[in-house]
């Protein structure tokens, strides 16, 4: 194994010069099972995605052990179809790019092992992505004129956090939730409101038809920094839905769904505007799932031509989890001789925005 793993190294480093490099890259990290191919990190010559929502939403919300069994089920059909729609021979391949983290561990490997099997038989360099990345590398596809250095706010399911990106593979955290993400609160307060999976986007809808009414607020001892709190916000609505329906009152949903979502928006458009304030950089960047709120890209739309920024989020495609997007982080990846991994590779169920 130790040849083959010297070959892949020299193979590595050849790409790191070569002009045209061609990624065929995996995302499993949750419910959705994606394969895609980018040709130098910006043009998608295929992306598919077979997604798991419908399977879910019968039980609320994501059950590990059937999504990685539907992951199993799919990803074979899905690197068929990829190759077909990008019509390339998977000889042409040049790397293989995989999310290893952060997500769930049985579903990841689903996607790490073929990964693995693509990379030992096809002889092509294995490539080890964060889930995080791939979520900010979904701009570069989105907007071919972004590049580094910018501000990002990476809000999703699992993470939320204000980023530096120096350049590609150089970022710096500024801010970060201290407890729930923002996506978290989202679906937890749908639950409560008994709103179908996934939560996020169906307090978007719901919120369009109801009112701010309702003061809810957020955590005070934060206020001076670039960190976020949302478990006080989500114990907040839950607690007044409780006293209602103990009071037996009326409950208008959209209203709580409106002033939960102003409130939550607020706060995240307030600190990534004071973050890219103390920098020189005129580019703000939305990613994660959490960036297709469609009250969070109006207001960043707002401000941003207000304080004469330039705002980039992802088209709505590329802003929840899909393959493209590692893709085109994985490109990155080589063009800076980071990330390659040997078969020994395993996955993780959480990773640190800056790595």
């Amino acid at each position: 194994m130790s040849k083959f793993q010297d070959l892949m190294k020299e193979k590595f480093e050849k790409l790191k010069s070569q002009k045209d490099v061609t990624v065929l890259s995996i995302e499993s990290s949750c419910d959705e099972t994606a394969v895609a191919i980018v040709k130098n990190g910006r043009e998608v010559l295929a992306n598919v995605v077979s997604s798991q929502i419908e399977i879910h939403r019968l039980f609320g919300g994501v059950v590990p052990e059937v999504a990685s069994r539907n992951h199993i089920l799919a990803i074979s059909n899905l690197y068929e179809e990829a190759l077909n729609q990008a019509n390339i021979r998977p000889e042409e391949i040049d790397a293989i790019a995989v999310t290893y983290g952060a997500g769930l561990i049985g579903a990841l490997l689903v996607g790490i092992n073929f990964a693995k099997g693509l990379s030992y038989s096809l002889k092509v360099p294995l490539v080890a992505v964060s889930h995080i990345h791939g979520h900010i590398a979904a701009n570069y596809i989105s907007h071919s004129e972004l590049v580094p250095p910018f501000v990002c706010l990476m809000v999703s399911g699992g993470h939320t956090a204000i980023l530096e990106i120096k350049d590609y593979c150089d970022i710096k955290l500024i801010g970060s939730t201290v407890d729930d993400a923002a996506g978290e609160a989202f679906d937890k307060v749908a639950r409560s409101l008994g709103l179908p999976y996934p939560g996020g986007p169906e307090i978007d809808k719901l919120a369009k038809t109801g009112e701010n009414t309702i003061k809810f607020t957020l955590s005070n001892s934060l206020k001076d920094t670039e960190n976020f709190s949302f478990s006080g916000i989500k114990t907040a609505v839950i607690n007044y839905l409780h006293t209602k329906e103990q009071k037996g009152e009326n409950i208008n949903k959209a209203d709580v769904a409106r002033s939960f979502e102003e409130c939550v928006t607020d706060e995240l458009v307030k600190k990534t505007f004071r973050a890219i304030e103390k920098t020189e950089y005129k580019s703000l960047v939305i990613a994660g799932g959490v960036g297709a709120n469609s009250m969070l890209q109006a207001k960043f739309k707002t401000y941003g031509e207000k304080c004469g920024y330039d705002v980039f989020y992802p088209v709505l495609k590329y802003c929840t989890d899909n393959a493209a997007m590692i893709g085109s982080a994985g490109y990155y990846y080589i063009k800076n001789g980071k990330g390659l991994a040997e078969l020994s590779l395993s996955a993780r169920p959480s990773v640190s925005v800056t790595e």
